[in-house]
Order: C-alpha cells, then structure tokens, then sequence
C-alpha cells in the first residue's frame, strides 16, 4: 500500500499544474494545492481502492477550485450590492435649489418637444417620456423601423438649436 508521502511524490506536480491551468496565478494555485494537500491528507485512511488515488486527488482540486470561485463571487456580489446600497444611502440628500432648477429645466424642455411638428414629437415624446424603445415605437405606430429612426434624428437637429437657448 502506497503511503501518502509516495502519493505526493507521483502525483503532487499534476495536481498543481490542473489547479494553476484552472485559476491562472501562482500563488493561488500554490495556496489551493496546499489546501487539497491537506484534505487528502486527512481523508487518507478512508480511501480503500489504490486504484482510485489519482482520480480521488483530482476531486479534490476541482472542489477546492470551486470553492474558491464560490467564495470570490459572494465577495464581488458584496461589493456590487452591499458597499454600493451603503454608499448610496449615505449620498447627502440633493439641495431643494437644485430641484426646482432640474424642475424648471425639464418643463422648459418639455415646451421645447411640444414646439415641433406631430410627426417628430410623438416618436421623441414615446422614447424620452414614456421609455419606449424605437422597435416598440415602430410597432405602436405601424410604422418601419427606418421611419422612426429619421423621425427622431430629424427631432433632434430641430430641438438642437432650441437647447442652447436652455444652456
């Protein structure tokens, strides 16, 4: 029977060139091959076929690999959710003086949209106010999609100049 010390020695640098193939760094891959090296060791005595060894050691570098990869994703997801929920719940609220201004600035640009023709209007009103997308657009107004796609340039260049009067 093979003792564990002979199965580090034949099987020891297969094992950690998969790990390093799996994660890409050294350290890591030094760091999980010492991790499997210790749970194999302690789960030695319990494997009774010799036959299955290297199979068995290989388990137990996947696992530890994906147990690493579980627990980077839950600290990613922390940093996506939790420090992002924090910080924005500590952003000052925004001054009452700024309110009335992006008010007023919005109504303003409101009158602006109302100036232009029906046909430029109601494409740039459906896709700004009502957050529709061109596609739905064209859908609701049985209209090409390439018709609604000029509608809303030709909108636009005509709401240009109407906009730097707001600046």
């Amino acid at each position: 029977m093979n003792t564990f010390e002979d199965l580090v020695h034949e099987y020891g640098i297969a094992i950690y060139k998969y790990i390093f193939s799996l994660v890409s760094h050294k350290e890591l891959a030094e760091d999980l091959y010492q991790e499997v090296l210790l749970s194999a060791y302690l789960a030695y005595p319990s494997i009774k076929e010799q036959s299955k060894y290297k199979s068995w050691l290989f388990t137990i570098a996947v696992n530890k690999c994906r147990d690493y990869w579980r627990k980077e994703n839950k600290s990613k997801q922390f940093w996506k959710e939790e420090v992002y929920s924090y910080s924005a719940a500590c952003e000052p609220t925004s001054i009452p003086e700024e309110e009335i201004l992006h008010k007023f600035h919005a109504e303003q640009l409101a009158e602006k949209v109302m100036t232009l023709p029906e046909i430029y209007r109601y494409p740039i009103y459906l896709y700004y106010y009502k957050d529709l997308t061109l596609l739905e657009i064209a859908t609701k107004s049985n209209l090409p999609m390439s018709t609604i796609k000029t509608r809303m340039r030709r909108a636009k260049e005509r709401l240009r100049p109407k906009m730097l009067s707001l600046a």
